[in-house]
């Protein structure tokens, strides 16, 4: 079976490089066509799946896409998008100008690469852990504890949490070789205590906690996994939450045998990522679409049928298609009070700082944890455990607990980052970040 298995995607491969052959994709990319962004056209053989590839690609370049217009009715396929650096200006730098021509255009492997770019690819530099589960006050000090009593260092990570539910992808390393974890006794027990942690006392949602040796699309792999978890189920929301919800629209247009769907909600980076990734893994395809985000507010439309080629045909299959449109949207919404994290990375890092979280009650709702160079540069989006907004001083225990210039408030002018003190506060708790022997408190023992 297997060798069937991998003759059947030689065969596809193969196919695949031919019809690439015939009709290579062209990338023009123009910096005069608008005033106010860079204008790349990308032109390619037609394959399910094409748009979510190109869209990943430029979102993982840091690109905002202000515009964008999608054609791919018949073989062909056809996007033309605006884009802008971080700053909002166009594109002047002809190293990542080539590097778009290069990645997009007719010598590149692009589509053949990233095909398989949410399965597991092998990887020696770390160990991929997936986990979902409820979520509650605490749960990510209790994981990164039981990690670090596991001998784990946890290099990337990136949390989300969305209507009950919370969902991470982390990449740990082993705290003596730096290396991917390999042996199958140790990821056995890993997968377990993990499991168990996620599990709590709740007895009616199911946990999963996946490990491998592979290399995943987090944020991608992220959406599957809530999706799967079905996050997009709702029960009993007040109001106020009801009235910051998208705008989505589902109706059909039968003479064309399409359905139109259309988004309007506050703008942010990488939406178009989240709604065209809901899409394609729910197995629709887009034919026609026109994107606007200049202004706060961002409009998408979508001409789609399913991949059988048929439009939707069912209430219950409309209102599942909002209802997970919805959610794709909101999981990324970062509610709470945003932290930066910069500091010389270490093993338990996260670990600690998310347990003085803890102790101080405060709850993660999204978190995105990178090293680089030997450098920890981490985000919290932080609410207190009933959800409320976080009261000042608290906040400012904390950053005396960790380090005012260590932690620092980003983004709201009513928590000013007020200038390094030398208090006994700061002194009691400063050889936290060096030494991680003065807090070394297990959650294993009490989930095994």
């Amino acid at each position: 079976m297997e060798a069937d298995w991998s003759s059947s995607c030689d065969m596809d491969d193969e196919y695949n490089k031919f019809i690439r052959r015939m009709n290579p994709p062209r990338v023009v990319i123009d910096n005069e066509a608008s005033k106010n962004a860079t204008v790349i056209r990308v032109d390619s053989a037609n394959k399910h799946g094409i748009l979510l590839e190109v869209v990943q690609f430029l979102t993982d370049l840091n690109l905002i896409i202000t515009k964008a217009y999608i054609s791919s009715d018949g073989g062909w396929f056809m996007d033309v998008f605006n884009v802008t650096d971080q700053d909002g200006k166009k594109l002047r730098d002809e190293g990542i100008l080539d590097y778009i021509r290069k990645s997009l255009g007719p010598d590149s492997c692009f589509i053949h690469s990233l095909r398989r770019s949410v399965g597991v690819q092998p990887s020696t530099d770390h160990t991929s852990i997936e986990l979902t589960g409820t979520d509650r006050p605490g749960l990510l000090s209790e994981v990164s504890a039981v990690l670090t009593d596991l001998k784990c260092n946890v290099v990337n990570a990136e949390v989300w949490t969305h209507n009950t539910r919370a969902a991470a992808v982390m990449h740990v390393t082993d705290e003596t070789t730096g290396l991917a974890i390999t042996d199958p006794e140790r990821l056995s027990k890993i997968k377990k205590l993990l499991c168990n942690v996620l599990k709590g006392n709740n007895k009616t949602r199911a946990a999963k906690t996946v490990v491998s040796l592979g290399a995943t699309h987090t944020e991608r792999r992220l959406h599957q996994m809530m999706f799967d978890d079905r996050d997009y189920e709702r029960s009993g929301l007040d109001t106020a939450e009801e009235n910051l919800r998208p705008i989505v629209t589902l109706f059909n247009l039968y003479d064309k045998d399409y359905s139109v769907v259309t988004i309007r909600c506050r703008d942010r980076p990488k939406l178009l990522f989240d709604t065209v990734c809901t899409l394609t893994d729910m197995q629709y395809v887009v034919f026609h679409a026109n994107v606007d985000a200049e202004r706060p507010e961002a409009y998408q439309e979508f001409y789609i049928r399913h991949i059988d080629g048929s439009p939707v045909n069912s209430e219950a299959e409309r209102e599942r298609v909002i209802q997970c449109l919805e959610a794709a949207i909101e999981r990324r919404v970062s509610e709470g009070l945003k932290l930066g994290l910069c500091t010389n990375d270490r093993v338990g890092l996260l670990s600690d700082v998310t347990r003085i979280f803890r102790e101080n009650s405060l709850s993660v709702t999204r978190a995105e944890v990178t090293t680089r160079g030997g450098k920890a540069i981490n985000t919290f989006y932080v609410r207190d455990a009933a959800g409320n907004p976080v009261d000042s001083k608290t906040i400012e225990a904390i950053r005396q607990a960790i380090g005012q210039t260590i932690l620092q408030v980003k983004g709201n002018s009513d928590y000013p980052n007020s200038p390094p003190q030398e208090s006994p506060t700061r002194f009691l708790f400063g050889g936290l970040f060096k030494s991680r022997s003065l807090y070394n408190f297990s959650l294993v023992r009490l989930y095994s």
